[in-house]
């Protein structure tokens, strides 16, 4: 007896933001204000509504590449999380949700905000 082959369509799951930015303002990076500020304003930008109390623990005292601010913020679909570099004067975030976003105008905003010289970008489409 042969088994019957279900055709099934692949249904995405999410949708993932991956932003490496250099070049960035040390006013920005190393103000705990500033980087609530940008939570906030991207959360209202792309429409994601928070989850809980916005993480933002200045830690990696080890290594001074390491050394700085961090985010965690979970929203109802997923989580928006970043590391800040003050001596590289870098940012690295990832923006996740199960829920579609316009993350051309969330790449755009975060340039933008922490007045990124140059901007490594990925944006992943998870299935």
């Amino acid at each position: 007896m042969k088994k019957k082959t279900e055709n099934k369509k692949q249904v995405t799951y999410g949708w993932e933001l991956v932003l490496n930015l250099y070049g960035c303002s040390l006013k920005v990076l190393s103000s705990k204000k500033k980087i609530q500020e940008y939570n906030d304003k991207l959360c209202r930008l792309i429409r994601m509504e928070k989850f809980g109390k916005t993480l933002i623990p200045y830690f990696g005292h080890k290594k001074p590449h390491t050394q700085g601010y961090s985010l965690v913020q979970l929203i109802e679909t997923s989580s928006i999380v970043g590391h800040f570099s003050e001596s590289k004067k870098s940012a690295y975030i990832n923006i996740f949700s199960c829920k579609a976003y316009d993350y051309k105008k969330a790449r755009k905003f975060t340039a933008e905000f922490f007045e990124a010289k140059r901007v490594k970008s990925h944006f992943i489409t998870r299935v």
